[in-house]
């Protein structure tokens, strides 16, 4: 049966004859999207479609509080350079350490092109080929993030892509964030943020030109953008709250799990924290750590309403939690157990799964070298994390000789009639007599 802890979070146990509907109906919830920001957002696009620049700046006053100008909407080198220089030595030597670790994991992803000849002489084949432009969403609101940009650009950087554009909302830049820009191949930055910068990305506005494909997270607003730009331009995907399960035994520090549990709880209220695990103790022990150490978190108010509104621990037999995992399709997962691997074998959907006791997500997020653009809100089921691909186009090649054409122009004209098609079987039949 479902019972609530004294903050509010949720506990299961996977015994309860109701915990199939109890617990669909906590996945199920809805979180941190507000019912009215499609309507809002599909204003502000058709605005920017039709008044470009001017629209993007109007939006910009209005919603962040901040009058620009054409000359004053693009971040200037000198600007980036000052930002660079006013990083920290330290944090300076994080971002290139950081950088170059993601640089080689997605190196190490480049496909190859491919050329063949198959049994009845037909050459086949694929050849990869980068996109033109990208645009990169760094959000601006809660935190800077330069593993944001770091994450985004380093791919299409690897990729080849030629223009880089990053929007960020307007105020201040923070110097890790320029930093990051510059050791991570960005090529222009605006000060744009909200569905106003993704509308311009997409249909281009004044100086700010036109690219083919959106990636980064944001807010409730950038993804509803998103989602509406699709078609226009690619996007990566729609991006939710952060989401962090960690399946833990009993021979886990619960100090350390419950710092692992607040590492995504901290990102938002609307974030998601889930710990299974198959002893009721260890959990009480791991509830009584995180309350703690969230009493003391700078972050803790956003951490606090996290855990409280949807967090959740649940009771169950190691051997149950992949299923449970399949289950809630997560962003992220841990397996803080003695053999990770015998269970982490068996989940099908995760964005990204840590294993062992010493590979907290943290790790992931910064300077493991994988990218932590990864799926939310359960897409995990059909999608994948941020990676070279995401900035690649595959293009087919077929090559005909006639000895190979005479093979293929028979069924070819038979299932284009079949389908009603005439001018394609004519454009096989038309060849067939030719020596």
């Amino acid at each position: 049966m479902l019972t609530r802890h004294k903050r509010a979070m949720r506990r299961f146990a996977i015994t309860d004859p109701e915990f199939d509907a109890v617990f669909d109906a906590f996945l199920a919830e809805r979180r941190g999207v507000p019912a009215d920001v499609d309507e809002a957002v599909a204003a502000v696009l058709e605005a920017v479609r039709i008044e470009g620049l001017d629209a993007v700046l109007r939006y910009t006053e209005r919603f962040d509080r901040v009058r620009l100008d054409a000359t004053s909407v693009e971040v200037t080198s000198r600007e980036i350079q000052a930002g660079v220089d006013a990083c920290p030595v330290e944090v300076r030597e994080a971002i290139a350490f950081a950088a170059k670790r993601i640089r080689s994991y997605h190196e190490r992803q480049r496909p190859a092109d491919a050329r063949f000849t198959d049994e009845v002489g037909v050459e086949l084949g694929w050849r990869w080929t980068a996109l033109e432009a990208v645009g990169i969403y760094v959000p601006g609101g809660r935190a800077a993030y330069p593993s944001t940009v770091l994450m985004n650009a380093i791919p299409a950087s690897v990729a080849g892509i030629d223009r880089i554009a990053m929007v960020t909302p307007p105020g201040k830049l923070e110097p890790a964030v320029l930093a990051a820009a510059r050791e991570a191949g960005v090529t222009e930055i605006w000060r744009v943020g909200g569905a106003q910068a993704c509308a311009a990305l997409a249909f281009g506005a004044g100086p700010i030109r036109p690219v083919d494909k959106i990636v980064g997270p944001g807010n409730a607003y950038v993804t509803a953008a998103k989602r509406r730009l699709y078609g226009i331009v690619g996007i990566d995907a729609l991006a939710g709250p952060s989401e962090i399960v960690v399946v833990a035994d009993a021979a886990n520090d619960p100090a350390w799990i419950a710092a692992d549990l607040l590492s995504q709880a901290e990102h938002d209220p609307a974030a998601q924290s889930i710990l299974i695990t198959d002893d009721d103790a260890f959990a009480d022990a791991v509830i009584g750590e995180l309350e703690r150490q969230v009493a003391v978190l700078a972050t803790g108010a956003d951490a606090a309403a996290s855990w409280r509104d949807h967090g959740a621990v649940v009771i169950a037999p190691m051997d149950a939690s992949p299923g449970l995992v399949d289950r809630i399709a997560p962003e992220h997962v841990e397996f803080a157990v003695e053999d990770p691997e015998r269970l982490s074998d068996r989940v099908r959907h995760a964005g990204a799964i840590f294993l062992g006791r010493y590979a907290p997500e943290a790790l992931g997020d910064y300077v493991a070298g994988s990218n932590h653009v990864l799926p939310t809100s359960r897409a995990a089921r059909f999608s994948s994390g941020l990676s070279i691909y995401d900035f690649l186009k595959r293009t087919s090649i077929i090559s005909c000789g006639p000895a190979a054409f005479q093979i293929l122009a028979g069924p070819t004209e038979t299932l284009a009639n079949a389908e009603g098609l005439p001018a394609h079987a004519r454009s096989v039949s038309i060849r067939r007599n030719k020596p």
